[in-house]
């Protein structure tokens, strides 16, 4: 079954700033299948886990000037390799300068 999540886009500058893209979420036995829908246009991803389809996405997005705002676009998280195992990429780490990661740094990629 799948699953969507809704995301707010960055930089969506004359088209309006709240303009969304809704990620459609399918594992596909190995496979994570994540396909993001914008602007009458959709991109796909096909990686080991979310968190790397995640970043696929990521750089296509960036040619039309988008960031997705979540926390899997952010520059400070980073997967954990348990973590990622366990959530297939779907939970990452915020990471914190000098401080050894916390239960607490854990965060979905799509909130």
């Amino acid at each position: 079954m799948d699953h969507q999540r809704t995301v707010f886009l960055i930089g969506a500058g004359s088209v309006g700033d709240d303009e969304q893209a809704v990620f459609t979420l399918h594992v596909n036995g190995a496979a994570c299948n994540l396909k993001c829908s914008y602007r009458d246009k959709v991109i796909e991803a096909e990686e080991e886990d979310f968190f790397e389809a995640l970043f696929q996405i990521r750089q296509a997005l960036e040619v039309d000037g988008l960031l997705p705002f979540c926390y899997g676009a952010s520059a400070n998280v980073y997967p954990e390799n348990t973590v990622m195992e366990k959530s297939r990429g779907l939970i990452a780490c915020k990471v914190k300068t000098g401080r050894f990661p916390q239960e607490s740094d854990l965060v979905d990629i799509f909130d």
